[in-house]
């Protein structure tokens, strides 16, 4: 199954499963979101912030680990069609790690500066040698260019970023990671609600700003071929649920 995203993963970093979230499991995500958006917003009240790392109120929202606080998101996470998806991208034994509704708010919600996800990840005290993990960015909404969908630039444009976690920069204001990027290498990739935009951790991508009246709600589902620990201390970094064991799927959400 998906034989062909399966060759375009492996040879650029990412690949496209058109419609495969369409159904129940789509309007679960979207029921769920705007309980994570305000929990985002009642913890930055009781700082008396508008800033809480990477989130910026009503502009940008990540609210992290959402299936620890609303189990029912995990009917998506181990579904047969997560295990598909895992399975063609990162192969036979897979575990799930991480997720997060990431939202930009409208009229001008902010944009995301370029950078890999495994950039955040050795930024901040994960392991520099780990494997490289999947993304599976699915959008809530139409993801277009003009209410910030996701850019990337293919391996076979920039070669150095399949191999390795390349230099960042916090950016001051945002306090977005930035890495360098040759913008004319990327590409713009517009999806439907229900598809699932899956790449690797280390490939260069970004998101625009929105520009249209409406929120653009994207679920990020996050599954590793290895449980990832924090270097020094062994703890386990996130989660590392096994989803697939030679190829087998051994949890259902």
């Amino acid at each position: 199954m998906y034989e062909q995203q399966r060759d375009q993963f492996a040879r650029e970093g990412y690949a496209v499963f058109e419609g495969a979230l369409v159904g129940p499991m789509l309007e679960l995500l979207r029921e769920q979101c705007q309980s994570f958006i305000a929990r985002e917003d009642a913890r930055m009240d009781d700082l008396g912030v508008d800033t809480l790392g990477i989130t910026h109120r009503g502009r940008r929202y990540f609210a992290n680990e959402c299936q620890r606080q609303q189990p029912a998101l995990r009917s998506m996470l181990f579904s047969q069609t997560m295990a598909d998806v895992c399975r063609a991208a990162l192969g036979d034994d897979v575990y799930f790690f991480f997720d997060q509704y990431v939202v930009k708010g409208p009229d001008n919600g902010m944009p995301f500066a370029w950078h890999q996800d495994s950039g955040y990840m050795v930024t901040y005290g994960g392991p520099p040698a780990h494997k490289p993990y999947l993304t599976c960015w699915c959008p809530l909404d139409d993801a277009t260019a003009q209410n910030g969908t996701v850019r990337l630039v293919p391996f076979s444009k920039a070669p150095a970023s399949r191999d390795a976690v390349v230099p960042h920069t916090k950016q001051p204001g945002s306090n977005d990671l930035v890495a360098e990027v040759d913008q004319e290498q990327a590409i713009t990739v517009e999806a439907r609600a229900g598809d699932i935009v899956a790449f690797s951790s280390r490939l260069l991508h970004a998101t625009g700003s929105n520009q249209t009246d409406r929120m653009r709600r994207v679920y990020l589902a996050q599954y590793s071929p290895e449980a990832i620990v924090d270097p020094g201390t062994n703890h386990l970094r996130r989660n590392a649920i096994p989803l697939l064991r030679g190829g087998k799927q051994v949890t259902v959400g």
